[in-house]
């Protein structure tokens, strides 16, 4: 890739995609935006590009904003693939005809093994093996769209991981995308990010407690008020079952507490103490139903693979399946039969041996 910047390619335009879109224009970089439906793409097209206030304040002109899978892949270097991680199998499937060799698809975050589902359609579809498949641990921005082709960045986080399905391609990846962004470190592998996966320790639980509040007409601050001293109780015992899957591994993951002192420098003797110091969730309030990503993304796509995970090490998961269990019966939706499970991402009859193996991105026999 040589010493020029690298090219972007953002996709999706939501919260998210429009602040991490925004913000590479703003900073210089070559970026094309796309989306798979042209409405959230008029704005941007008739104006040219995105505007940003809050932590990064300014327009940032886009190259091309397009629903064509194609034309937004062509010629660029990075694809930054910022959308709710039920839709990864399908994008993986789009773009799999179109992707080339060199190539570097991230995944902004994975949740919890989302490069590996990818890395493995992109494979099932015939695609390059030289293209390099990468999760982040969580999404660099908490952001949130203000208008059409607005967004307002409330705060960029200190340090991200990110790993790569194969993970002695790690250091090759940061060093492009760290041009960029030099908020991304080394994740080790794609196991640690994916366990270290805070969201699903704070979405889909305080959504599951204040449901009541959240179908209310009444506005609150979803971390700084569902965050109470018993609900924070809940939370840290949700964190220990996935440290304990984890540790069923053989890696140690970040507690959430170790982890808000890692993104954003906020400490605490507890987690209710750790969550209340952190002035990046103010400002951020609480969705006005519950058929959200918090529930629809973080229940299939994090709490379901950890519990399939520790179902196969016989490691107790209750209040992971509580969640899950509770949020499928508010959604009517059974989320196992939807949600990455061992059997789904053909891991099931692997053992610990096999499963690292696949992490630094071997083959197992």
């Amino acid at each position: 890739m040589n010493d020029k910047k690298p090219k972007f390619c953002v996709v999706g335009a939501g919260n998210g995609g429009l602040a991490m879109a925004g913000h590479l224009a703003i900073m210089g970089f070559d970026v094309k935006l796309y989306n798979r439906s042209e409405e959230r793409l008029r704005a941007v097209k008739m104006e040219g590009g995105i505007d940003l206030t809050g932590e990064v304040t300014g327009f940032g002109k886009v190259q091309i904003a397009t629903s064509n899978p194609e034309e937004a892949v062509a010629d660029v270097d990075v694809i930054m693939i910022v959308v709710p991680a039920t839709a990864h199998k399908n994008l993986a499937k789009i773009f799999a005809p179109y992707l080339k060799s060199g190539q570097i698809v991230i995944l902004n975050p994975g949740r919890t093994f989302g490069a590996l589902e990818f890395s493995q359609i992109l494979k099932n579809e015939g695609a390059s093996e030289d293209i390099t498949v990468g999760e982040t641990q969580t999404f660099l921005y908490a952001s949130r769209v203000t208008g059409p082709g607005q967004a307002k960045i409330f705060r960029i986080k200190n340090s991200v991981p990110l790993a790569t399905v194969r993970a002695f391609k790690i250091p090759q990846t940061l060093s492009v995308i760290r041009t960029a962004f030099p908020h991304f470190v080394s994740g080790d592998s794609i196991f640690k990010t994916s366990f270290d996966n805070i969201g699903c320790v704070f979405h889909p639980s305080l959504v599951v407690l204040n449901a009541g509040w959240i179908e209310d007409p009444s506005d609150f601050e979803f971390y700084f008020q569902g965050t109470t001293l018993s609900t924070s109780k809940i939370l840290e015992q949700l964190d220990k079952e996935r440290l304990s899957v984890a540790s069923a591994l053989g890696f140690r993951a970040m507690s959430a507490r170790e982890w808000l002192y890692y993104a954003y420098d906020v400490s605490g003797k507890t987690l209710y103490e750790a969550i209340h110091s952190n002035p990046g969730y103010r400002g951020i309030m609480a969705p006005h139903n519950t058929n959200m990503r918090y529930i629809t993304e973080d229940v299939p796509c994090s709490l379901v693979p950890m519990s399939s995970i520790g179902k196969k090490f016989n490691v107790q998961t209750p209040l992971i399946d509580s969640i899950i269990r509770i949020a499928s019966a508010m959604h009517e939706t059974d989320y196992y039969k939807l949600g990455r499970t061992v059997e789904s991402l053909g891991i099931e009859n692997m053992d610990l041996k096999q499963l690292r193996l696949i992490a630094i991105g071997e083959h197992p026999n």
